[in-house]
């Protein structure tokens, strides 16, 4: 029998009895989160953090917020699925846009890392102890340095030229369109739904700026339309993209979130592009993807989680460069698609990025992978997608990134090579390099480092250095000698 059909029935006995002096109330629905705290990853000067929210009540949550303090000598660098505040040593913790509903017998993350190994204590959520109880009286902290989610940009002015100020879709796509050479288009807070394509180039001297905070949010509800035999901007056909440049070298995407697209952001032949500081989510396939040369670009500080809700085995975090069975489309220098030199920096990727965190395509060279913290909780297994990073083009460094795993998921090691044959011939997955990289496996993982072949690069044979250190593998290190 229901709650509520059980107190009908009391309440109706109660009356037939003449107990008219007893009251029976229904008692309201309501959550009731708790909250518990578990380092997913430690090294020597840090360590990652993630707080797991379960609601045991029988309402859903509107929102949450969690606080605690750390000790003296430790502090948050960066945070993911949450938005953070800090007074002195006290942290407030609140959810993103995206996970603040908590259903009946759901739950909820949120993760950071750390600079010092102080651990949290005097945890309260939504004011009441994280491990249930009656709620915990706290002084309102009388100021506050806000960090948002995902990293937002160090400086406060803009670069020369023109500032455009939008706030609505059509907005955006005008200024897109009218676009020039040191221009800053600037978007307010709110959610930007539709089909956003830039195709005015900047230059060296005069770059153009999309810029915006985590809280002005790009979707795109489509593929609709005819598509193109090749992807190209055409009349009638709307890609899916969260955005897209074409032919549009010289652009810098700032501070804004990309969500629920086909694809997150995509540059095609669009080189010098910089992306900073940038939260891509919840989408369907990859989340940033340099192809047709899109070369000398940067990805920084930004946050990837969630991706290949659709096609799991097409769901890379950073993809760089293209198949070569898709050089057709979009190779453009000699055939091949040269997105060469690109670096991807200090990006917390995962977890549930369901392919590999950054997928280095063959024909590309000399890009730099360094800084990142790798989640691969979550990472699917198809289309061989089982590591954080997979590396078939030359000449890489992969340098300082910090790498865990943990269920759910399907891993086999933390980074690994390939050598697709192609023609014209080039050293695919050849000539890297790996230093100074923390790699925990979960105690599921083979090797951090696994080159697939030491024959294929006589010439330019990949390195791992003694500076990498790995943990919870189940064979070791490498699988090759290591160099000093």
């Amino acid at each position: 029998m229901t709650r509520k059909r059980l107190l009908a029935a009391i309440a109706a006995t109660a009356s037939a009895a003449g107990l008219f002096g007893a009251v029976v109330t229904a008692e309201a629905a309501a959550p009731s989160l708790t909250a518990v705290f578990a380092q997913s990853s430690a090294w020597d000067s840090g360590y990652g953090g993630k707080y797991t929210l379960t609601n045991a009540g029988d309402a859903n949550s509107a929102q949450w917020t969690i606080e605690f303090d750390l000790p003296e000598g430790t502090a948050i660098t960066t945070s993911w699925s949450s938005v953070l505040t800090r007074t002195g040593q006290h942290y407030k913790v609140t959810n993103a846009g995206f996970n603040g509903t908590i259903e009946p017998g759901g739950t909820a993350s949120f993760g950071f890392n750390t600079t010092g190994l102080g651990l949290p204590t005097g945890c309260t959520v939504n004011g009441s102890p994280c491990g249930g109880g009656a709620p915990t009286t706290t002084t309102a902290p009388t100021s506050t340095t806000t960090v948002s989610n995902p990293p937002t940009t160090t400086t406060t002015t803009v670069p020369s030229g023109d500032v455009v100020d939008v706030g609505t879709a059509a907005e955006l796509r005008a200024a897109l369109a009218a676009a020039s050479p040191g221009q800053t288009i600037r978007l307010a807070e709110g959610t930007y739904r539709g089909s956003f394509v830039a195709t005015k180039p900047g230059t060296a001297d005069a770059p153009i700026t999309v810029t915006g905070p985590a809280t002005a949010v790009l979707i795109n509800d489509g593929p609709s339309g005819e598509a193109p035999s090749c992807p190209a901007p055409t009349a009638g056909w709307d890609s899916g993209y969260g955005f897209w440049l074409y032919g549009a070298p010289y652009w810098h995407l700032k501070g804004f979130t990309v969500q629920e697209s086909k694809k997150g952001i995509v540059a095609d032949d669009s080189h010098h592009t910089v992306i900073e500081g940038v939260r891509v989510h919840r989408i369907d396939e990859e989340a940033v993807h340099f192809r047709r040369s899109s070369a000398d670009s940067v990805i920084r500080d930004s946050t990837i989680s969630h991706t290949g809700l659709v096609q799991a085995g097409y769901g890379e975090g950073v993809y760089l460069g293209s198949a070569n069975s898709n050089w057709a489309c979009h190779g453009n220098s000699g055939g091949v698609d040269r997105s060469d030199r690109i670096q991807v920096l200090d990006n917390h990727i995962g977890p549930y990025v369901a392919a590999e965190g950054i997928d280095v395509k063959e024909g590309t060279a000399d890009g730099v992978i360094r800084g990142n913290n790798f989640d691969g909780q979550g990472v699917s297994g198809q289309n061989s997608a089982d590591s954080w990073v997979d590396v078939k083009g030359f000449g890489y460094v992969i340098e300082g990134n910090t790498g865990t795993f943990a269920s759910p998921g399907t891993f086999a090691n933390g980074y690994e090579t390939h050598n697709p044959s192609t023609t014209p011939s080039f050293p695919n997955g050849c000539g890297n390099v790996w230093r100074d990289n923390k790699s925990d496996l979960g105690g599921v993982g083979q090797y951090a480092i696994k080159i697939t072949s030491t024959s294929k690069c006589p010439e330019r044979p990949n390195v791992v250095y003694a500076s990498n250190a790995v943990s919870s593998a189940v064979n070791g290190l490498t699988n090759i000698p290591v160099t000093p």
